[in-house]
């Protein structure tokens, strides 16, 4: 079992910056994939960055790249989504997750979830 803690949701600006963190506890961290995924308002739940184990190979979303930057300190068990210039549209409940089968983007293939941290953007 891995148990994860997301925080550092908030309410920001639009071209504000926010830093999320995923804290796990539990079975080793360093071996599980990450990703993060949100959760707007009369949208589906959707993938916006995710990280693998090892070599930590990354994956961005389109409508996130060149803004949003995810990384990992295993030693902390933790893994951070920095996120610059956001935008209205980047409101929702962002949500990590962890993957111990392999490296993939897909929210079907996380298994382990944490409760989710509000991020909203004022325009």
């Amino acid at each position: 079992q891995v148990q994860l803690v997301e925080s550092g949701g908030g309410l920001v600006q639009a071209g504000g910056s926010l830093r999320l963190s995923c804290t796990a506890s539990g079975r080793v961290f360093s071996s599980h994939s990450v990703g993060w995924f949100r959760h707007g308002p009369g949208k589906g739940r959707e993938s916006v960055a995710a990280i693998s184990s090892g070599r930590g190979s990354t994956y961005y979303a389109d409508s996130v790249k060149g803004r949003f930057t995810i990384s990992r300190d295993n030693a902390k068990n933790t893994v951070y989504l920095q996120m610059n210039t956001l935008k209205p549209e980047d409101t929702a409940v962002y949500y990590c997750a962890a993957n111990s089968k392999g490296w993939s983007v897909q929210i079907t293939s996380y298994t382990y979830w944490g409760q989710g941290t509000q991020v909203t953007v004022s325009s």
